[in-house]
């Protein structure tokens, strides 16, 4: 039924300009104004993603957005140099820069302005 459907996905944000800032000057990502009101970001392969505003806004406790990349050191060390702060969890081994490795896929994660997680991770042939 679905099949031939163009899905996305989405996610809110306390503020539209402060998440363009981000996602599109940070990050470099392709962000648009939507006629709606919203954003719509632009990913690597070609999907999209809706961010909406939300004034009661309160982030998701899981990752909303991963990014797989062929270097997750060198994306940290980019992110880093970017002014963006890699998260720490407690009973996840991360070593000096915020990277887990050995269990699972090698990963870090950050925070957009808006509190939402984000990850950089291995990224997965095929």
């Amino acid at each position: 039924m679905l099949t031939d459907s163009h899905a996305f996905s989405g996610f809110a944000v306390r503020e539209l300009d402060t998440a363009k800032a981000f996602y599109g000057g940070t990050l470099g990502l392709e962000v648009k104004d939507s006629p709606m009101g919203t954003l719509s970001i632009r990913l690597g392969s070609g999907a999209t993603v809706m961010v909406y505003h939300k004034p009661d806004h309160v982030p998701a406790t899981y990752t909303i957005l991963n990014f797989p990349v062929a270097d997750v050191e060198a994306a940290v060390d980019q992110l880093t140099a970017a002014g963006v702060q890699m998260q720490r969890y407690p009973g996840i081994a991360q070593d000096a820069k915020g990277i887990a490795r050995g269990e699972g896929p090698t990963i870090a994660w950050f925070t957009d302005p808006a509190g939402n997680i984000l990850s950089v991770l291995d990224q997965v042939p095929g």
